[in-house]
């Protein structure tokens, strides 16, 4: 079959870009790829028209998996700040966590310019201000996207073997898929997506207080009443310049409002967040040429667990567009560079194969799960949890049911499993534990439910289908018991 070009690729975030450049590492043909982005060259990457919108925050284990995959590195200034890790305040800010391991704060403005020069030596092409707005169909399969140049007007219509959908979690391609898969169109915009937003600041110095700032830590703070079903962040970029914000479910901040007769916005909430820390005196926003035009920013962020299925009859979702940012804390840079390195490798030797049919993509989705999106359902039952809790709630139980064996899990980014309350013989023998339990029952038990579903969870992900002719099986089990654990906390 003649086309444009081998493989499409829509969208120039991180996902979309690391993609382009797998296909094109793992190639051994010199596919032709074309990568497609809304924004002119001088803007490549910019999520909204508020920015780069993002916390900035990757682990180095996730830049290091996919350098290392691709040969590539980074380094200043596209990442600005290194840091030791994350830690997450409980709402009293008495109890603290610390998880994931070293990390980066990244410039986002400057970092994508810096993955467009890869991804031209790659021999990547690249047509800019192009806003895709429909897919191209022949036989059953996706066979290229047609848009919008929006320099001109002029209808931009290009084929491709292949086309992948890296466009952001509302993506018009996938809604409107129009060919038979099993990818879900549509979020739970009420339950799984959340508003966020931040400031970039530079300010002096008020109280030394690590809970609040700490240059060496990526922090997180859960607070009910200032970030109602989210939470919000306290980014270092150096010793006197800040990532700061927070996001909102809307649900949860409309009740907040009428519990507490407040009128409240995300960017109130955020303003707030602001004065209330000690640290952070006569804040401004960032005066660096390199943040100019990205100081202030919001954008609305999928929390629930990456799409189930994410391949279709020459097609493919990664990134937001797949819904992968980790259900508990909104990070979506380090998924989506494993899924772009897996991905990459997928669709070089289906095109290459002649055959980028469903069941020749699949092994993206089994390869995903296996390495990296196995726990993401049970932390989207457990952040589904956290959001029924109340700031009183949420420091007791971090204080008093959170084990050391529950911290370590956390590091590794694994699920909790509240040994504390699981433990028959443990809560027998222990008097003071037995006695914290009778003080806060529910919680306890709400605890026990959320680690022995996430047990249950993470035993049927690594059950996950190697065809799509076992899928509606498993999907459906899989479902029966999300959907016990939603009935429960609704």
């Amino acid at each position: 079959m003649q086309t444009d070009y081998d493989v499409i690729v829509v969208g120039g975030g991180p996902a979309g870009t690391h993609t382009a450049m797998a296909i094109a590492k793992y190639s051994q043909q010199n596919l032709r790829i074309l990568l497609i982005d809304r924004n002119p060259r001088a803007e490549y990457g910019k999520k909204t028209r508020s920015g780069w919108a993002c916390g900035d925050a990757v682990s180095k284990k996730s830049l290091d998996y996919v350098c290392e995959n691709l040969g590539i590195s980074y380094s200043s200034p596209e990442l600005e700040h290194h840091v030791d890790g994350v830690v997450v305040y409980s709402p009293d800010h008495e109890v603290k966590v610390l998880f994931d391991g070293e990390g980066y704060l990244l410039n986002r403005k400057i970092w994508p310019q810096k993955q467009l020069e890869y991804a031209e030596k790659f021999g990547v092409e690249f047509a800019f201000q192009v806003d895709a707005k429909r897919l191209l169909v022949e036989d059953g399969f996706i066979r290229g996207v047609e848009g919008i140049n929006l320099r001109d007007g002029s209808v931009f219509r290009k084929t491709a073997k292949m086309v992948i959908d890296a466009s952001g979690s509302a993506s018009v391609l996938r809604i409107h898929l129009p060919i038979k898969s099993w990818i879900e169109r549509n979020i739970d915009k009420d339950n799984d997506m959340e508003s966020t937003g931040r400031y970039i600041l530079e300010f002096e110095i008020g109280e030394d207080d690590p809970t609040w700032f700490d240059p060496r830590y990526c922090l997180i703070h859960l607070d009910q009443y200032l970030a109602p079903g989210g939470y919000s962040w306290t980014f270092p970029k150096g010793e006197n310049k800040v990532n700061i914000g927070l996001g909102v479910q809307k649900k949860s901040l409309d009740r907040r409002n009428r519990m507490f007769g407040k009128d409240d916005t995300l960017r109130t909430l955020i303003d707030e967040y602001v004065r209330a820390n000690r640290v952070i005196r006569n804040a401004r926003l960032s005066q660096s040429p390199l943040d100019s035009g990205n100081t202030y920013a919001t954008w609305q962020v999928p929390v629930r667990r990456q799409n189930d299925c994410m391949v279709a009859n020459g097609y493919a979702i990664v990134g937001d567009a797949a819904w992968m940012p980790r259900p508990i804390d909104a990070g979506g840079i380090g998924p989506s560079l494993y899924a772009s390195v897996i991905l990459g490798r997928v669709v070089a030797e289906a095109v290459e194969a002649n055959d980028v049919s469903e069941e020749m993509l699949w092994r993206y989705n089994k390869e995903y799960v296996d390495i990296y999106g196995y726990q993401m359902a049970s932390f989207e039952v457990l952040r589904r949890y956290l959001q029924t809790l109340t700031n009183d709630k949420i420091s007791y139980g971090m204080k008093y049911f959170l084990s050391q064996d529950d911290i370590e899990h956390i590091k590794r980014r694994e699920h909790p499993k509240f040994p504390r309350v699981n433990n028959f013989l443990r809560v027998l023998f222990d008097g003071e534990l037995r006695r914290r339990i009778r003080e806060e029952p529910q919680l306890a038990r709400g605890l026990q439910f959320t680690a022995n579903k996430s047990r249950r969870l993470i035993s049927l992900y690594k059950e996950y289908p190697e065809s799509s002719a076992k899928f509606p099986e498993w999907h459906k089990r899989f479902m029966a018991e999300l959907e016990e654990a939603f009935n429960r906390f609704s």
